[in-house]
């Protein structure tokens, strides 16, 4: 990855341990490994967006930056003093943006990376680790361990009872999706695209962390395939697909798509049913694949389950903004995230 520079390790090491921090807290992250947590935990940079939120929801004072900076349009969801914090660039996925003199210069205490578990992650941890005298704690981004994750970390930075709190409301919701859907038979659950990018072309597959709500939401993920990050998918393989219902977080391609003469013939196209997923101040499908899809499992399960699930949904937004975000919604942004 780029940003490993030609300078030694032993350099950057020197150069951590004049803000080197103090170390309280011994957490196994999701690789095994034994990561030692500072003990004031105040200055946490985060790897990449899943772990951006993950970090906010849970201890917003110890941010020391967002991966990007907030868009205008998503500061008012946010509490005050993260609004304005710095865009620092990323560590992991596609476009690290952030090399580790600069990661050093921000003066961080630690690394969180929330999201894929995999060799390349694991070696990566390890790299800036040996470079920087850096802890870097790896966490599941699996949805199904949101829980387990959200008192791991609550745990680790001092905020045990906030990690609790969060976590068996992630256990509810939870288990109320699964109550509701289980006894959908297979021929009522929806064949579902994800559709991505403004043609609408760009999609990710079943086991994606990703898409991985769509099934739980009670739907049928239509995208195959092995890849567990995006993918490229052609009209003809989409008319293939046919599928029933299209949820889009792109707005130019939710503005588009029934005039599109490529796409005419799908189902989804010919009976409207076409949902533009709210996306402030952050995705309720991904964007990114962190905690925010606790709150997409809810809307999107109204929205393939209307007769069972649209009722109570403003208030289970209202709520979940309030407990997560710490943010009091208005009646006007809240008609407005829902797009009523």
């Amino acid at each position: 990855m780029r940003f490993f520079r030609d300078f030694s390790a032993a350099a950057l090491v020197a150069a951590s341990l004049s803000f080197g921090p103090a170390f309280a807290e011994t957490v196994k992250d999701a690789a095994g490994r034994d990561i030692s947590v500072p003990a004031d935990a105040s200055r946490i940079y985060a790897a990449g967006p899943p772990a951006d939120v993950l970090l906010y929801v849970l201890k917003p004072q110890a941010m020391l930056g967002w991966v990007r900076a907030v868009p205008d349009s998503g500061k008012q969801y946010l509490v005050a003093e993260t609004r304005d914090l710095p865009g620092l660039g990323r560590l992991t996925g596609k476009g690290d943006t952030l090399n580790l003199e600069g990661l050093l210069a921000a003066k961080a205490q630690m690394v969180l990376d929330y999201g894929n578990i995999n060799a390349t992650y694991i070696d990566l941890a390890k790299r800036v680790e040996e470079q920087t005298g850096l802890p870097y704690l790896l966490l599941d981004g699996a949805f199904a361990k949101t829980p387990e994750t959200l008192r791991t970390l609550g745990a680790a930075l001092d905020v045990p009872e906030r990690g609790e709190t969060l976590a068996a409301e992630a256990e509810a919701i939870l288990k109320d999706t699964d109550a509701l859907v289980a006894g959908i038979p297979e021929d009522k659950r929806p064949k579902v695209y994800l559709a991505r990018g403004p043609e609408g072309l760009e999609s990710a597959a079943k086991g994606s962390i990703h898409s991985e709500i769509i099934e739980r939401a009670g739907g049928i993920n239509v995208a195959e395939g092995d890849s567990k990050g995006p993918i490229t998918v052609s009209p003809e393989q989409l008319q293939k697909w046919a599928p029933e219902v299209i949820i889009t977080v792109d707005a130019d391609f939710a503005k588009k798509a029934a005039e599109m003469p490529e796409l005419k013939g799908i189902p989804a196209i010919e009976n409207h049913k076409i949902y533009l997923a709210p996306q402030v101040p952050f995705g309720f499908i991904d964007a990114p694949p962190s905690v925010n899809r606790l709150l997409g499992l809810r809307w999107l399960t109204a929205k393939l389950h209307p007769e069972l699930a649209e009722a109570g949904l403003k208030d289970d937004v209202r709520d979940f903004y309030q407990l997560f975000y710490q943010s009091e919604l208005s009646e006007d942004q809240l008609k407005d995230l829902l797009g009523e």
